[in-house]
């Protein structure tokens, strides 16, 4: 049996821990600012905050030479980590019972937007994988869903940072709006928490909007988000043997690649759901977790940020941010005709 790799085991983890630190540790202190960021002002978030302080600084200056490998690490392993942790907000219960309630909401408005961002996207001529982000941005979950499904279409770091931006400037208009359109409409805080929980993608846009609604609406909006999360495992298994035809010209699929085509990261996230289901975790443990998922999510966006091709969004001009537009819409008319056919309004 040959050992050497057992024995060079130490000596090359060392080295690459010493090649990603300087950049790694860029990245964790934007994220620390970008979470302070978010403490003043929380339905902002700490994503934005930390992929706009990454791509201020790359504008200031580029890092590269001894910072590339922990920024490179930061806007793809650490990505990964973030979308399984992610799994410790989730529980089967949650999914069960406010699954049933908001499925037919949550169904309708994902097709809508998905076969829009398809059909508009290509009749704006926006690159493919750009308004895949914004479509599932827009339809599932905002950073998170466009975290997990970046790696499997491989997106750059411009197409990402402009759909987390694009996304976010539609989440800061729901906070302002959605309240409005509640009381013009006279929700009740349930109808409401439905309504915000399947049409506004991020979770602190999600509870800064409910909460202007009415805080008995926030803890219903909330769930119903979460149990909307979990639409990522879906649509990111399509989109994976999608990209896998795409790339080897329509090559029937076997079951062993389809198995092989799930990314590890969405596996991880569906046995930390799992757990939290089964296992009871300590509500302080459970809150460490949450607030590390967070933090990791602000680290990898913060590398994606210093990493961006300022050239490549500009460039890329007004027609994805039109798209943003049109998708957030049709999302939040899906979302009120669902509710009206249903009675639930």
């Amino acid at each position: 049996m040959e050992l050497s790799p057992l024995l060079t085991l130490p000596s090359r983890a060392g080295a690459r821990a010493g090649a990603v630190a300087p950049g790694l540790a860029l990245t964790l202190l934007i994220a620390l600012a970008a979470t302070g960021v978010s403490r003043i002002v929380p339905a902002v978030g700490s994503a934005l905050p930390a992929l706009l302080i990454g791509v201020v600084v790359s504008l200031i200056r580029r890092p590269g030479g001894r910072f590339a490998a922990g920024v490179t690490f930061s806007s793809k392993f650490v990505l990964q980590i973030a979308v399984v942790l992610l799994g410790v907000q989730l529980s089967l219960s949650s999914v069960l019972v406010v699954g049933l309630q908001s499925l037919p909401v949550m169904l309708s408005t994902l097709a809508v937007c998905l076969l829009a961002a398809w059909g508009i996207g290509r009749a704006l001529r926006i690159p493919r994988r750009e308004r895949t982000l914004i479509g599932v941005g827009t339809g599932i979950c905002g950073a998170s869903a466009i975290a997990a499904v970046s790696p499997i279409i491989g997106a750059a770091s411009s197409e990402i940072a402009y759909a987390v931006s694009t996304i976010f400037l539609f989440n800061a208009v729901a906070v302002l709006v959605f309240p409005l359109i509640g009381h013009a409409l006279g929700m009740s805080t349930h109808a409401f928490g439905l309504f915000a929980g399947t049409a506004v993608n991020d979770t602190s846009s999600v509870v800064a909007a409910a909460s202007l609604f009415a805080t008995s609406a926030l803890g219903f909006a909330v769930v119903v988000k979460l149990v909307r999360t979990l639409m990522i495992v879906p649509i990111s298994v399509v989109l994976a043997v999608v990209e896998h035809r795409r790339r080897n010209s329509g090559a029937p699929l076997t079951v062993r690649r389809l198995v092989g085509l799930i990314p590890w990261f969405l596996v991880g996230f569906l046995v930390v759901a799992t757990a939290n289901s089964l296992v009871a975790i300590p509500p302080g443990l459970h809150d460490a977790l949450v607030t590390v998922s967070v933090f990791l999510v602000a680290v990898a966006l913060g590398g994606i940020g210093l990493s961006t091709d300022i050239g490549a969004i500009r460039r890329a001009g007004w027609r994805p941010l039109l798209l943003g537009a049109v998708l957030s819409t049709l999302v939040t008319l899906t979302s009120l005709g669902v509710l009206a056919v249903t009675g639930q309004l």
